[in-house]
Formats: C-alpha cells, sequence, structure tokens
C-alpha cells in the first residue's frame, strides 16, 4: 500500500478528538462494504445462465476475478503516488470514491461493455481511495505509540465490518430480486460513504489536505502520463469496438509473468544497485522470502471469491429455516471471524512472547493452517458426490483460514516496515501488496483449472492447491532457526 511519505503537520486539536478517526472509519466501512459485496457476486454472475448472468464457463469467469481484483491491488501504487504528488490524499478519496460508485452504478446496467467498464472504473477509484485513507489515520496520529495502534485497530474494524455485510445485503439482493439490484446496492453504499465523508472531513482537521511533495510536475512527466492516459483511452475504444479482443484466461497468465518478471528486476536492481550494506542485504533477503510466501498464502486464501464460492453455490445445502441462504453471503464468514478472533490472536501473541517465535514461524503457522483448510474442503468435496454437503465445512473452512491469516498478514505488514532500509520502505511496503496483487492472480488461474461439474474429481483438486502451502510452510518452520542465526547479528 502506498503511503505519504511526508506527513502534513497536525493540529492537537486534530490528535486529541476521535472524529476524525470515526470520518475515515464510516468512509472505508462504505467503500468495503461495495467492494466485497459486488467481488462476492462477481464469479456467480458471470457463470449464470438462468436469471440473466453471462454464461461464461468457469475458466474465463474465474480468470476475470482473478485479474480485477489483482488489478484493484495494482492501482494502488499509482494511487499512492498520485496523491503524493498531485492531488493530496482527501481529494484522491473523494475522486476514487466517485470513480468507484460511477463503475457499481454502470455495472447495473444490462450490457455488456458497461459491466467490463464498471470494472475498470472500480479498479481505479480504488487505486485513489484505499491506500490514501490509511495515509491519513496515520497522519491522523504523528507522534505514534500505542493511540497510533488503537486508531488503526479501530480503522481495520471499520475495513471487516463494511466486509461482512457487503456480501450479505448484495447476495441478498441479487438473488431475490436481480443480479443488477446487488450491484447497484454497492454503488449506494459506495455514495453514502461519499455523502459522509464529505460532510464530516472538517474533522480530519487538514490532515491529507494537500499532496506532501510540493514541488511541480516536470514537463516531461506530464507528457509521459498525458500519453499514458491517451493510449488507455484508444486502447479501452477499440476494446469496447470490437477491434480488440482479449481472452481472460491468456490475459491473466501475461499478467502473471509481468508481475514475476517485475518482482525479479526490481528486487534484483535493489541489490545491484541499492547501495545496500551487508546487514541490509540480509533483511531484503528475508523479504524476498517472505514475498514468496506471501504470494503462495494469497493464492490460496482468495479462492474465496471463486472456487469456495462455486462450492457454496452448486455443492453446499444453503437452506437455512426454510429460505434459501445467498452463496454469496458465505464471504462475510471471513470477515466475521476476523472480528471475533482480532482481539483473541492479539492475547495470544501475547502469551507467546515468551517462545520469541521468529518471523518465518509465524507465516510458517499461517500457510500451514491454510492447507488444513484445503484437506477440509478435500473431504467436504468428496462427500459432495451425488448430494448436497451441509454449510458447516464451508463454515470450517473460512474459520480455519482465518487463523492462518491471523499469523500471516498482520505480522508480514509489521515485519516490512521493519526489515526494510529506511530510504526504502515505501518501494518495500509497494512491493508487499504486489504479493497480493500476485496471489489474487494466481488464485483465479488455480480456480479456473478445477472441474466444478465433477465433484468426485474437486476433492484431488483442493488437496493439491494445498500441497504448496503445506510444503512451504514447514519449510520455513524447518529452516527458522538457521535463518535466525543468519540474522543474529543484523542490527
Amino acid at each position: 500500500m502506498a503511503t505519504s511519505t511526508l506527513a502534513p503537520a497536525v493540529p492537537e486539536a486534530a490528535r486529541s478528538h476521535p472524529r476524525g478517526l470515526y470520518t475515515l472509519f464510516f468512509t472505508e466501512m462504505w467503500e468495503r462494504f461495495s467492494y466485497y459485496g459486488m467481488r462476492a457476486l462477481l464469479v456467480l454472475f458471470l457463470v449464470d445462465r438462468v436469471r440473466g448472468g453471462f454464461g461464461l464457463d468457469d475458466k474465463v469467469a474465474t480468470a476475470i476475478y482473478g485479474l480485477y481484483t489483482a488489478s484493484a491491488y495494482l492501482a494502488t501504487l499509482p494511487g499512492g503516488w498520485i496523491a503524493d504528488r498531485i492531488l493530496g490524499a482527501q481529494r484522491s478519496i473523494w475522486y476514487g470514491g466517485i470513480i468507484i460508485a460511477c463503475g457499481h452504478l454502470t455495472m447495473a446496467f444490462n450490457r455488456v461493455e458497461t459491466f467490463y467498464l464498471g470494472l475498470m472504473l472500480i479498479v481505479f477509484g480504488t487505486g485513489l481511495l484505499k491506500p490514501n485513507i490509511s495515509a491519513i489515520v496515520g497522519d491522523l496520529y504523528p507522534e505514534g505509540g500505542v493511540r497510533r495502534d488503537a486508531g488503526f485497530t479501530l480503522f481495520y474494524m471499520g475495513i471487516n465490518l463494511g466486509a461482512a455485510l457487503g456480501p450479505i445485503i448484495c447476495g441478498a439482493l441479487a438473488q431475490h430480486v436481480h443480479w443488477r439490484a446487488g450491484f447497484g446496492a454497492a454503488g449506494v453504499g459506495m455514495i453514502l460513504g461519499l455523502v459522509q465523508f464529505h460532510f464530516t472531513k472538517r474533522h480530519l482537521h487538514g490532515a491529507g489536505l494537500k499532496a506532501p511533495t510540493i514541488e511541480p510536475l516536470s514537463g516531461r512527466t506530464k507528457t509521459i502520463l498525458l500519453g499514458v492516459a491517451a493510449l488507455w483511452v484508444v486502447f479501452l475504444g477499440l476494446l469496447f469496438a470490437g477491434v480488440i479482443h482479449l481472452d481472460p484466461p491468456t490475459l491473466a497468465r501475461w499478467l502473471r509473468n509481468f508481475l514475476y518478471f517485475a518482482a525479479l528486476v526490481y528486487f534484483a536492481s535493489v541489490f545491484i544497485f541499492g547501495r545496500l550494506e551487508s546487514d541490509e542485504k540480509r533483511r531484503v533477503g528475508l523479504i524476498i522470502l517472505l514475498f514468496v510466501a506471501a504470494t503462495i498464502f494469497w493464492a490460496g486464501f482468495e479462492q474465496v471469491g471463486s472456487s469456495f464460492n462455486l462450492f457454496a453455490e452448486r455443492y453446499t445445502n444453503r437452506n437455512l429455516f426454510g429460505n434459501i441462504l445467498p452463496a454469496a453471503a458465505f464471504q462475510s464468514l471471513g470477515p466475521i471471524f476476523i472480528i471475533s478472533l482480532a482481539p483473541i490472536a492479539a492475547a495470544v501473541w501475547l502469551r507467546l512472547a515468551r517462545f520469541n517465535l521468529s518471523i518465518p514461524t509465524k507465516f510458517g503457522l499461517g500457510l500451514v493452517i491454510l492447507a488444513l483448510g484445503f484437506v477440509v474442503m478435500a473431504v467436504a468435496a468428496k462427500l459432495a458426490v451425488g448430494h448436497l454437503v451441509g454449510p458447516s465445512w464451508l463454515v470450517a473452512t473460512y474459520f480455519i483460514h482465518t487463523v492462518g491469516e491471523l499469523c500471516l498478514s498482520p505480522v508480514g505488514l509489521s515485519s516490512v516496515t521493519k526489515l526494510s532500509p529506511k530510504r526504502l520502505v515505501g518501494q518495500m511496503m509497494g512491493v508487499w501488496f504486489l504479493a497480493a496483487s500476485l496471489g489474487n492472480l494466481l488464485a483465479g488461474l488455480l480456480a479456473g483449472e478445477m472441474k466444478f461439474d465433477q465433484a468426485a474429481q474437486m476433492s484431488g483438486q483442493f488437496l493439491r492447491i494445498g500441497i504448496l502451502p503445506a510444503c512451504a510452510g514447514l519449510a520455513l518452520i524447518i529452516f527458522a532457526r538457521p535463518i535466525r542465526r543468519y540474522l543474529a547479528d543484523v542490527k
């Protein structure tokens, strides 16, 4: 996530008053409501052949899902740069929210062209809003310390509250009214977030109002930006005119290879041209290891919106007290478990502090726990041959995966900031989100290889997805002590 590198001065009133934090809490809550609400419907709508969906095959639908979620993470990199150099964080949030709302409402029209245009708008808007709203949370607490940690904790709860409500509400509207009603509800959610942000942003007391980098853009930079924008407009025009035809699985594979290459080139350039000292090289080496582990983790974890979603739709008994529960509603389980388990996880980590668990050990535990979730899904798929299985299998899987996420995700964010050379912290955080982007893309490609019309084969396929995180996790746990000794003299 790209953030402001130079925090503006914030008056004492802003640091001592919680209203600014609540402004950001509810804005992010509604943004996550819209994002997760629409994301929960995406694959189900694309494969639907009965109720007005596109009727695509599973491989194409899951590739589109992977491209969309990966692009949303990638867009945070230019989004952070635009805020730092041109708009400032507040205006980036405002314009990003408008673009997101337009994207969701555009998807509510019954046309193929407007649907994909809506996805692109949501990606652009998310890139502007997501990194910069987190940056302002940090700007409200320039003194750091416990109060800043508490502020981010509350903000994180807002993220998960919106992520929990979105799939339930949008999923219910999509199932009982129409798909377009679900997409439209996501847009309405973002509009509500924009309205409350507009009327309460005064409580931010100027935090994020101006771009921290005040030097004007050079003529060369302006020319490059205009050229990129013009090329993008031409590309979209040719795409919607039918001159260019894209195959989503092929495009996903191209993007996967590009992200592999980009990560390799970046880390190589840091080692070769970064003027790193010996202890900094060791730290960056560990970051590379964590990057690979995080990519593997997200490739499995993000089956939530693709293969798990289709399993919920086709092989799960969703009859709840005489009513059919929307398949999309299962995607609320992860955020609900996060809200419920986060305080417990914090207490557990404090109790385990005396064991001084290393970063690789915590990552390894997260990966092994993730693999256990796929064992549960493999058993569920085996039982689903010939009849529907109970929802408890998905509930158990989401619970297990949430525990794995709590082992890896917060530790990863904290570790990258601590391990990165001071002059490269911003870049390394961007690379950390590159791992999330690559993992999301791989998740869509992995889901596309599954045979969702053959439950007997799905059991083995779920197990195969779990093999790599299991092996990677065990390797990290086994070699945690040698890694710690290797880093022992790093200051």
